[in-house]
């Protein structure tokens, strides 16, 4: 784009005397004049709908401006940065499946720590005393059997038992027993089984490494500490 500069001094002319060649205006230098303005007429942008070429610059409205001005990059860099600066204050936390870099790097301000590592986060509760102060941590993700014991009671009824006997003589031949008698009954001596039993409560359920974790997923995690 090139600006119109004026090749020939027609106010000088003026001072000069009559009869002098110079002080006359010839064509050419006119023809020179008009085409010189039309070359840099040609090379400016329109007033409506312009179409700009090259690297095109103009002045940065400050921060915050809401007009009609142009916004230039610089000024949408700066109010994109300063948006998400606003959105992530001191003490968020920026979290990214994919990528490790810190946030500082990635949007351009901030001060980020690594934060959370192995850990997962849950809601403070003001009134559970595990999860009542942020930044509180607690809980392990090895399982660990609390010691305990169970009672069992076991019985066995058997107060003993009788066995009954019976007995008859023979005809002739009282067998030592007593005259006139035919037949004698009575019961063996009382015992006891002699059963024993034992009772034993088998375990249920799993204990050991890692049997305390939930379903995770693993993502980076910062915090933004300026």
């Amino acid at each position: 784009m090139s600006n119109y500069t004026k090749s020939t001094d027609f106010a000088s002319k003026d001072s000069l005397a009559s009869g002098n060649a110079a002080k006359i205006v010839k064509g050419t230098e006119i023809d020179t004049e008009f085409n010189n303005i039309a070359t840099a007429i040609a090379t400016k942008a329109d007033l409506a709908s312009p179409g700009f070429s090259g690297t095109p610059t103009a002045p940065t409205a400050s921060s915050g401006d809401s007009t009609t001005k142009l916004a230039t990059t610089a000024f949408v860099a700066a109010a994109i940065t300063t948006g998400i600066a606003a959105a992530y204050p001191v003490g968020s936390i920026y979290i990214n499946a994919s990528v490790a870099t810190n946030p500082g790097t990635l949007l351009g301000f901030g001060t980020w720590t690594a934060f959370g590592a192995g850990r997962v986060m849950v809601g403070l509760n003001a009134g559970d005393a595990s999860f009542d102060t942020a930044e509180e941590t607690g809980g392990s993700k090895d399982s660990i059997v609390v010691s305990h014991t169970h009672t069992a009671t076991s019985s066995v009824t058997d107060p003993g038992h009788l066995h009954s006997l019976g007995r008859s003589r023979e005809s002739g031949n009282d067998g030592g027993w007593g005259a006139g008698s035919t037949s004698v009954s009575g019961n063996t001596g009382s015992a006891s089984t002699g059963i024993s039993v034992s009772t034993s409560i088998s375990s249920t359920g799993s204990s050991g490494t890692n049997a305390n974790l939930q379903p995770y997923i693993v993502v980076y995690m910062w915090k933004r500490t300026a």
